[in-house]
């Protein structure tokens, strides 16, 4: 805490003091906050210059600040999905994380995010058509066990031909809406059960990876990805500060009250 002078006034050596201060930049309004962790969305902020007025910025302070800002998750799956009706809906599976923050998926196949907002999904399916005739797939979305109206998408899979599945992969990205701990699936349908979602191993001569059966990735897009944290429910001496929901420890921000 800078010098503050007393309410009837200083000395000419304690205001010349406060003033030089002030034309360094060295106001009293800043400090530190650490945001609280077990995936909470807001922390409190116990400062006596906050005012119901006041203007509140934060910036990184920490290394750890700096860790996960965005969330973001990236999931494929190395196992064949197949289907046992023509008439049945089945949803996408996802058995490996290749990256997570603030998105995981629960259940196998339930995209769930710990933050609200806008979401860019993406998928990448690599569909096999075992049977001699061209076959057709459906590919649409589902919000908490609800189909989402107008996600869905067809693609023909090409027919078997010389003893050799035909393949295709089926991709695009979805915009949607997510609540807090909401969560998304991947639906799929086909007119065939000789279709099947298909991972296929290294091969070799050229060599080449393996193929996931299926990839998924997931970002979050809307104007609060950049920066989330903010200031909210101003009372004298305290506020609520809102982020993106936090994991990470020791996650602290340097804070300036203006006003």
């Amino acid at each position: 805490m800078f010098l503050r002078l007393p309410p009837q006034g200083g000395n000419p050596r304690q205001i010349s003091e406060v003033v030089n201060r002030i034309l360094d930049g060295k106001i009293n309004s800043t400090g530190l906050v650490t945001l609280a962790t077990g995936n909470a969305t807001t922390t409190t902020l116990y400062d006596a210059r906050i005012s119901e007025d006041s203007l509140i910025v934060f910036v990184p302070f920490s290394a750890a600040s700096m860790a996960d800002p965005v969330p973001y998750g990236a999931f494929q799956d190395t196992t064949d999905q197949t289907a046992a009706s023509t008439t049945a809906a089945y949803a996408v599976t996802f058995n490996t994380t290749d990256y997570s923050a603030g998105v995981s998926v629960v259940s196998n196949s339930q995209i769930t995010v710990r933050t609200g907002g806008i979401y860019n999904i993406q998928f990448s399916i690599q569909f096999a058509n075992g049977n001699v005739a061209i076959q057709d797939v459906d590919i649409w979305f589902r919000k908490n066990g609800t189909d989402v109206a107008g996600s869905n998408s067809k693609f023909s899979v090409p027919n078997s031909h010389g003893g050799t599945d035909g393949h295709l992969i089926a991709a695009l990205n979805f915009y949607i809406q997510l609540a807090a701990d909401d969560y998304v699936q991947i639906m799929w349908a086909t007119t065939s059960t000789d279709v099947s979602i298909e991972q296929i191993p290294t091969q070799t001569t050229p060599t080449r990876p393996s193929t996931p059966s299926a990839i998924v990735t997931v970002n979050k897009v809307d104007e609060s990805s950049t920066s989330d944290i903010y200031a909210s429910n101003q009372t004298q001496g305290q506020c609520t500060v809102n982020h993106f929901a936090n994991s990470t420890a020791d996650k602290t921000y340097r804070y300036v009250v203006l006003g």
